[in-house]
């Protein structure tokens, strides 16, 4: 039973004061406006001098392995896209939005940490399946988790409660919450994530990555995401939370076809990528 009567709407209305920064809604619209052009596009994103950074710090790292310096927000656009910088400049602001969250429960550069991670993993993934626009799979791990910051924010004593239920039971600590609350942090984020607007190809993922069976839009989308968080534990970069490695959704992984064999390589290019992602998206200076 959920001890508190605590329900998605309520822990998402009183959420909401965590929204985008506005250049991401007049980024949003400049992208999809039928007048807008690419000059509209590079002059919302260069008005925030530490956004265009740390945007350009992340398309020259490791990550995206460009064969060219990309200098200017112009040539990002030229390079990169305009639909995957959007998503590169939502990944970039997202954790300025939480970065006043308490660390009472769960460290933030830990919880960023595993994020970025499961990020860096899903871009891998959907690198080697040839998908379009592999930043946005990047993004939505990124987000995977953000449903535990708002249960972090809002019962921090219910959080602690049900991290030691799980470490003490050997239960997953997303089946825990969902015993006590009804619904698991995944939701909580997809739901947050709706609120936000943001489009039903990253919301339902992030919503239903601990339940991949549930997604009826973006099964393989969805199927990516666990797979990567999965993977993300395994190396057991950061915590958000989850004490154990959850279990893998056999038919998630067979829907991806990737290799068993490129496990390894996957995870050798996760950990290679984190470090320069990790400081980029936080904002520390360059070295």
């Amino acid at each position: 039973m959920n001890p508190a009567n605590l329900t998605l709407d309520f822990l998402v209305n009183d959420a909401v004061v965590y929204s985008l920064p506005l250049l991401h809604d007049r980024l949003n619209q400049a992208i999809n406006h039928p007048r807008s052009s690419i000059t509209d596009i590079i002059r919302i994103i260069s008005e925030d001098a530490g956004l265009s950074s740390r945007i350009l710090r992340l398309a020259n790292s490791p990550m995206f392995g460009f064969h060219s310096d990309i200098d200017s927000i112009g040539k990002a656009v030229t390079i990169i896209g305009t639909r995957q910088l959007h998503d590169l400049a939502m990944a970039v602001s997202v954790m300025g939005v939480f970065k006043d969250i308490p660390e009472g429960v769960i460290s933030m550069t830990s919880f960023w940490q595993h994020s970025i991670t499961c990020g860096i993993i899903a871009r891998i993934l959907a690198t080697y399946r040839r998908e379009s626009n592999v930043e946005r799979f990047f993004v939505t791990g990124m987000l995977h988790d953000i449903g535990q910051l708002i249960l972090c924010v809002k019962v921090p004593g219910l959080v602690r409660e049900m991290i030691v239920a799980s470490r003490d039971s050997g239960i997953a600590y997303f089946a825990v919450q969902r015993s006590v609350l009804g619904f698991d942090h995944g939701a909580v984020g997809g739901e947050l994530l709706k609120r936000w607007k943001i489009p039903a190809i990253i919301t339902e993922p992030v919503g239903c990555h601990h339940a991949p069976g549930r997604a009826e839009l973006y099964p393989m989308e969805t199927s990516l995401i666990h797979v990567a968080d999965v993977i993300a534990h395994t190396m057991q970069v950061g915590f958000v939370g989850e004490p154990f490695v959850p279990p893998m959704d056999q038919r998630s992984w067979e829907r991806l076809s990737i290799p068993i064999s490129l496990l390894a390589t996957i995870m050798d290019r996760a950990d290679a990528q984190l470090g320069e992602a990790m400081a980029i998206l936080s904002g520390d200076a360059p070295s």
